[in-house]
């Protein structure tokens, strides 16, 4: 747990493997030095639902009790050998918070064209922006600025499935040598959201087809030799939550593995009242710890 001021991020990892289940020493040594990763064996076979309770248990436990039920009934069964999961929690206050007082009902403009009316919050303040071809930049940092959240929004007439297309990692590098400090007034509504889905369909059409097919899949590497498991299912659930104070966010993924068969400018506005994508990032490497859109913030998860 890394904890900075009013800033806490944590992240944790753990392999639940079928007691008895042979797994390669050296690849689980590397999983505990590099990864930080316990070992929480279980018994798929003949107790699948007191091994994903423990498993759901073990999430709720290192995300603040956000994120529940992420293995549900029936993903699990008497061939799966190993599920490897990864949690990640973030709660921090922004380094300009928002003023209550300042926040009334807005209109905004959902992704299918309707309009609902939600909590808007505003301020006028310094913070990093840039309005680079189609989309407006807005960069608002967390308390002590080693995470910041930067909100995309595609200006009027763009749809946001367009900006997430060119979404690449040359443009967010230009986007963010782009990103200057100047007073912005904000307008950036409250929400909670909670998302839940599998990740199978999605990475097999990234590419990713072999690890999923008992054919072609192979894991050897972790079974001492042994070429006898696949990727059965991944699942992910994330939650966020964004007010006048801060952030809470929390996320987590399980890959379930089983046996084969000058003159003073314009102020700008930035008014997010059209669905817009937001990710919250470490500063000093880039990495991007949540990333996600919104289309309508009357839906809450």
């Amino acid at each position: 747990i890394e904890k900075k001021g009013n800033v806490i991020l944590s992240e944790a990892n753990s392999l639940f493997p079928q007691k008895g289940y042979r797994l390669s020493p050296s690849w689980l040594r590397d999983m505990a030095v590099f990864y930080g990763t316990s070992v929480i064996p279980v018994n798929y076979l003949t107790e699948t639902e007191k091994a994903r309770l423990a498993i759901n248990r073990w999430v709720e436990g290192k995300t603040k009790n956000r994120i529940r039920e992420l293995v549900k009934p029936g993903i699990l069964d008497a061939l799966t050998r190993l599920t490897l999961v990864n949690a990640i929690y973030f709660k921090g206050d922004w380094e300009s918070p928002f003023n209550k007082d300042n926040s009334s009902e807005e209109p905004f403009l959902c992704g299918r064209g309707n309009t609902v009316s939600t909590p808007m919050m505003h301020q006028r303040a310094t913070f990093r922006y840039a309005a680079p071809g189609p989309v407006q930049l807005l960069e608002m940092p967390y308390s002590g600025r080693d995470v910041a959240m930067l909100v995309v929004l595609p200006a009027r007439g763009v749809l946001l499935s367009a900006v997430e297309k060119s979404l690449d990692a040359r443009t967010l590098a230009l986007w963010d040598q782009a990103l200057a400090a100047r007073k912005v007034e904000v307008f950036l509504p409250r929400f909670r959201e909670t998302s839940s889905f599998r990740m199978d369909r999605t990475l097999k059409e990234m590419g990713m087809t072999d690890a999923f097919n008992q054919q072609l899949a192979d894991f050897s590497g972790m079974t001492e030799g042994r070429n006898e498991l696949y990727i059965g299912a991944v699942v992910h659930k994330a939650f966020l939550e964004v007010n006048e104070k801060g952030t809470e966010a929390a996320a987590a993924t399980a890959v379930i593995m089983q046996l084969k068969s000058a003159m003073p400018e314009p102020v700008p506005v930035f008014r997010a009242d059209r669905p817009f994508l937001f990710m919250i990032r470490e500063k000093s490497t880039g990495r991007i710890l949540f990333i996600g859109r919104l289309n309508d913030p009357s839906e809450q998860g």
